[in-house]
């Protein structure tokens, strides 16, 4: 076997793990996105047979969602007649309930533990006081100047381990074929699949841990094959699960789809009921508040609705801005934008005019705030002076753990929230992200950045106040928290990227050429700014230190409004007719709340159109909402914006919830209450053992057995032409196979045809979706490429 050969088995392999995203960035991913050129029901059957998964809602799921009226009896019957099967519904979740699901046998729990040491001790990314030695020069390197003082292994001299990884695993895999090495790699790659993801995710995004510390999956599969050997385990496993019984995958399937269908049913009864309205209002909105397009938003976008006379939309949050974010505190540069995006610019913070010195006292504070927290964590880590330490300061932490328990609330105002004083000395600064440093970014980029955004939006005209608000969650005690804050934004809090489009959105120049060149005129009276939404209490926070006086009555009209639809808003979320406000802020920081929000949980739909579609609406937090107006994206490069990027952004959120839901010890996170955080980055179960690669399972279950999230695959309502819908589809492959596997559903809303729903079903033909059958030979609706080029867009 060749080198060639050796890294091509590698990357053909590593398809069954998806990348496992560090606690400080975490995003929600499809974990087999590596199959999604697959079919859905061969890409689970694949999970399925090599990590011993579940794959789709268990029995007891099905038998509650069926009980309840989530599965429509009518539905789940014609469904499964249709497939063959004959016998109630009743007797097929009994058989469902029973069967096993656990059929894979590990290859070795013990290799499994040695391997796992060895690479949470490379990995570690500053909680450990003393690093593993010879990190710089890789994973095997280090490992194999180390390896023979690992008494397990016995292993005498480093002489006895080849020189490279290559060199390794060539050796070692000499006697086998293609086709086993092929099996070999898979079964290792599987058996960890929470480190093996974490090593795609470095490779991938190239962070500074990777180019300081580099891994690869070469290295890792030589020191796991090595350890194997000396262990004189087999390299292959004596049996991997195979799918025995397909009816039953075949019946389980058939469950889930009838699911899916009664929910859609849900959604097409709501929105048929709902006046679909084309004229806008002639009336001028107080204010017009565009918020994420994340599920947590409608809440607080109807409860806003209801106060006065505003104008909400929906986008996503990262509010186009391609761009990563420089903390002033930290100096840590991370991701603002979704890792779909290269990120082309890089965003600061400048002090805002005549704040120069409190900007300087700030970044003060933050050095000190920084000294004391090394200062500490060296005293309580380093050998000499960890008892002591601990015996000295015991009462005083004793006392704040006492507060933090019983007065939270007093406990966090106690500690200075750099955040907000960020706000309000500081403005947000755009430079480009390319080789040149300090590259300032030119107006007709800053132009195009607010131009995509009215265009996506579909605006027809401005209010006096226009509000930008990204999202944020602020929790205590939560190694998860970032998971709660904007998906849109690479687990990165929103406010950021709202900050900087208000800015743009408010530059005199940028508003010129806006007028000039593209007839898009922003009245004088018009202010941008940025906001965030707190999903975790519903408090909407203005950023308006920089609005002239002009506009204060509005504002505070503005700010009361908020506040009101905060009370409502929580009343709603946490069934509380009175305190809601102060229960949600309690909750948020009690460092011992599991739960302190759901996030996107019972996520299902995303609905792209116009408010109207929507208004009023309760979606009881089911939908992601995307503003589109159809009839002003005349071209449809809109719409083609929003199904290549938020469509794709929300099928990944869809899918790891939908995961994490039917197999939360595979593919979530397992429990709270036993993580372990591993070097700053991941957790384990316990005290040891594989990466948890998803959500903790009380982001997704209300207890142990009964699910709060509904395992469904992603339903998208569009309201467009179908034309303009499958012209994007035909130019877009990536797009038309996430179809056409059935990763996604899509609903066409046609308004040229009376607003009919269509539903895709594969190769660019629909159906009526009530009908849940083609239609009729005269009706059908197939389209090919020289049709769709001869259709004009309307």
């Amino acid at each position: 076997m060749t080198h060639k050969d050796l890294h091509k088995h590698i990357e053909s392999t590593s398809n069954i793990i998806g990348n496992t995203w560090p606690l400080y960035s975490f995003v929600t991913s499809n974990p087999l996105a590596g199959y999604q050129d697959m079919t859905f029901n061969k890409a689970v059957e694949h999970a399925k047979s090599y990590l011993g998964s579940n794959v789709y809602p268990k029995g007891e799921m099905l038998t509650k969602a069926l009980n309840e009226g989530s599965i429509k009896k009518n539905i789940l019957e014609k469904n499964l007649k249709d497939n063959g099967f004959t016998d109630s519904p009743e007797n097929y979740l009994n058989l469902l309930s029973r069967s096993s699901s656990r059929e894979i046998e590990e290859v070795s729990s013990g290799l499994d533990r040695i391997t796992a040491k060895w690479l949470s001790a490379f990995f570690d990314e500053g909680m450990a006081e003393w690093e593993m030695p010879n990190k710089k020069k890789g994973f095997y390197k280090a490992w194999r100047k180390l390896a023979m003082y690992d008494s397990i292994l016995g292993i005498a001299s480093k002489n006895e381990i080849p020189k490279t990884s290559e060199e390794t695993l060539i050796n070692l895999l000499e006697p086998y074929t293609n086709e086993e090495i092929a099996e070999i790699f898979t079964q290792h790659l599987a058996a960890l699949p929470g480190w093996t993801g974490y090593i795609k995710y470095r490779i991938t995004n190239q962070t500074e841990w990777q180019k300081s510390y580099p891994i690869t999956l070469t290295d890792y599969l030589a020191v796991r094959l090595f350890i194997a050997k000396q262990l004189n385990l087999d390299f292959l496993s004596k049996k991997t699960s195979k799918n025995k019984d397909n009816e039953i995958l075949k019946l389980q399937h058939i469950f889930l789809q009838s699911w899916e269908i009664s929910w859609q049913d849900s959604i097409k009864n709501l929105l048929e009921n709902q006046q679909i309205k084309t004229k806008k209002q002639n009336t001028r909105p107080n204010a017009q508040m565009v918020f994420c397009i994340d599920t947590r938003s409608e809440l607080i976008r109807r409860h806003i609705e209801k106060t006065g006379n505003y104008e909400t939309f929906g986008y996503a949050g990262f509010f186009g801005i391609a761009t990563d974010y420089e903390n002033i505190e930290t100096g840590v540069v991370r991701k603002s934008c979704p890792p779909i995006l290269p990120s082309s610019y890089k965003t600061s913070e400048i002090p805002q005019l005549e704040k120069g010195g409190e900007f300087k006292q700030l970044k003060k504070t933050a050095k000190r705030i920084s000294s004391k927290n090394y200062i500490l964590k060296r005293l309580k880590n380093m050998l000499p002076s960890a008892f002591g330490f601990v015996e000295g300061t015991g009462i005083f932490y004793g006392f704040a753990m006492i507060l933090r328990t019983l007065a939270p609330s007093k406990s966090k105002a106690i500690k200075i929230d750099q955040n907000r004083n960020v706000e309000k000395v500081c403005e947000p600064h755009l430079k480009s992200a390319s080789h040149q440093k300090n590259k300032d970014v030119s107006v007709n980029e800053k132009v195009t950045i607010v131009k995509t955004a009215f265009d996506l939006l579909g605006w027809r005209n401005f209010a006096p106040v226009v509000v930008f608000a990204g999202h944020g969650s602020h929790t205590a005690n939560n190694p998860f928290a970032s998971s709660l804050d904007c998906g849109a934004c690479a687990a990165s809090p929103g406010r950021h990227n709202a900050r900087m489009l208000a800015k743009l959105a408010n530059d005199k120049e940028v508003r010129t050429v806006l007028s000039i060149k593209f007839g898009i005129e922003i009245p004088n009276d018009t202010i941008f700014i940025g906001a965030e939404h707190n999903t975790t209490t519903d408090f909407v926070e203005l950023f308006d230190s920089h609005i002239p006086e002009s506009h204060n009555y509005i504002l505070d009209q503005i700010k009361q409004d908020l506040s009101k639809a905060q009370t409502t808003a929580t009343k709603e979320r946490l069934n509380l007719d009175v305190n809601s406000k102060n229960a949600a802020i309690k909750k948020s920081l009690n460092w011992s709340e599991t739960r302190p929000e759901w996030g996107l949980a019972k996520n299902a739909g995303f609905i792209i159109g116009s408010r109207n579609l929507t208004k009023n609406l309760n979606l009881d937090g089911s939908c992601f909402l995307h503003s589109y107006d159809w009839e002003l994206d005349t071209k449809g490069k809109a719409l083609q914006g929003i199904m290549q990027g938020p469509m794709v952004v929300t099928q990944w959120i869809n899918n790891h919830y939908y995961f994490s839901t039917v197999d939360n010890e595979v593919f979530g996170g397992g429990t709270k209450i036993t993580h372990n955080v591993v070097g700053k980055f991941g957790v384990v179960q316990g005290n040891g053992g594989d990466l948890k690669t998803g959500l903790p399972l009380q982001s997704v279950n209300v207890s142990d057995t009964e699910i709060y999230h509904q395992p469904l695959r992603l339903s998208v309502f569009i309201h467009a032409p179908k034309t303009r819908v499958s012209k994007i589809l035909l130019n877009n492959k990536n797009l038309k196979s996430l179809l056409d596997n059935e990763w996604i559903y899509l609903i066409v809303i046609d308004p040229l045809d009376s607003n009919k729903m269509l539903k895709y079903e594969t190769n660019l033909n629909w159906t009526l979706l009530d009908q849940h059958e083609e239609l009729e030979s005269e009706e059908k609706i197939t389209f090919t490429k020289n049709k769709i080029e001869e259709e004009v867009f309307i």
